[in-house]
């Protein structure tokens, strides 16, 4: 318990020194967001706020879990298979805010082209446990255990690639990824440490650190973005962590702001495409709130709470789960 509080203290502080520096060498060469034209009328103003923050935010993660894990003595291969694809969605993540900059627009790499990356990038971490771990095709609710055998590889990468995407449709508000975040990762680490895996845990504890220390420069109103750089690959390194921990199903809680968000877009784009009809006046769905009338401020709060309880209601689950009273 003493090495998640520390990863989770170290991923905090760094985050926060390494935001000042970086933060101010975006100012200075003017690398800021482009606001879409169909966003709500109040993110007018965000046009030229820095971005690319995912940067310094992976960076605290990094350094944070390999000094943790090294202390702990905890750097074992599934540590490294970790970190090395939590890198990998971090590259192209960049790539997609560097395509953005460099055309001075708010189109990155193509839908197709991003996602072909997401899934050869979930490969790595699927087929390491699939290799590695004689459980691994099992599906467990409980005390239900269903085994996918060949399915379940299909199965990992879409909870990767589809937690990556989750995260990165839900950074669309000041400090509403970031603050959402903080306790998905905390009941991360809750339950993987109370599986034995405390690599799992140290890095669970540095990515929610890290967070909690990036809405120092992220709540409203922002000094910086994350981006894609950083949203892209928290939300893999997400979606990461429920597979090789074994926790999928908990994903579902643990991750439900950001079920909530992807399912409000797949509603609205069904429905529009079949009924000509819009179900939210905008999609995602904090957006919708937006233009009801909600604050800015007020949608990521109740968003955050949500998201404190679905996270509680995670480990409790768990819990009860492992005691065999579900």
């Amino acid at each position: 318990m003493i090495m998640i509080t520390i990863a989770f203290l170290l991923g905090m502080v760094l985050c926060m020194l390494l935001g000042v520096p970086y933060i101010d060498m975006l100012k200075k060469k003017s690398i800021g967001q482009f606001v879409k034209e169909y966003a709500p009328e109040t993110h007018a103003q965000k046009q030229g706020t820095p971005t690319t923050g995912g940067v310094f935010i992976i960076a605290a993660i990094i350094l944070a879990s390999v000094t943790t894990l090294l202390l702990a003595q905890k750097m074992t291969t599934i540590a490294l298979i970790t970190i090395i694809t939590l890198v990998f969605y971090t590259f192209a993540g960049f790539q997609d805010d560097y395509i953005k900059i460099k055309g001075k627009s708010n189109d990155g790499l193509s839908a197709r082209g991003k996602l072909y990356r997401q899934i050869a990038i979930a490969l790595l971490p699927t087929l390491f446990l699939v290799i590695t771990n004689p459980n691994a095709c099992t599906f467990s609710i409980g005390s239900f255990i269903l085994d996918l055998k060949w399915f379940y590889p299909f199965f990992a990468i879409f909870i990767i690639t589809g937690a990556s995407n989750a995260y990165n449709l839900t950074d669309g508000l000041d400090g509403l990824a970031a603050g959402c975040g903080v306790p998905a990762f905390i009941a991360c680490a809750i339950i993987s440490l109370s599986m034995g895996e405390t690599e799992l845990a140290i890095i669970s504890a540095t990515v929610a650190g890290a967070l909690l220390g990036f809405l120092k420069f992220n709540k409203p109103k922002a000094e910086v973005f994350m981006g894609d750089t950083g949203s892209l690959a928290i939300g893999g390194l997400l979606g990461t962590l429920a597979v090789l921990g074994k926790f999928e199903f908990l994903l579902i809680f643990i991750g439900g702001v950001f079920v909530m968000e992807t399912l409000s877009v797949i509603i609205q784009v069904t429905s529009f495409k079949t009924t000509g009809k819009r179900v939210f006046k905008m999609a995602p769905i904090h957006h919708h709130f937006e233009k009801l009338g909600w604050s800015e401020k007020k949608v990521v709060v109740v968003f955050t709470t949500v998201s404190f309880i679905l996270s509680a209601i995670a480990v409790v689950l768990f819990e009860l789960f492992s005691r065999g009273i579900l």
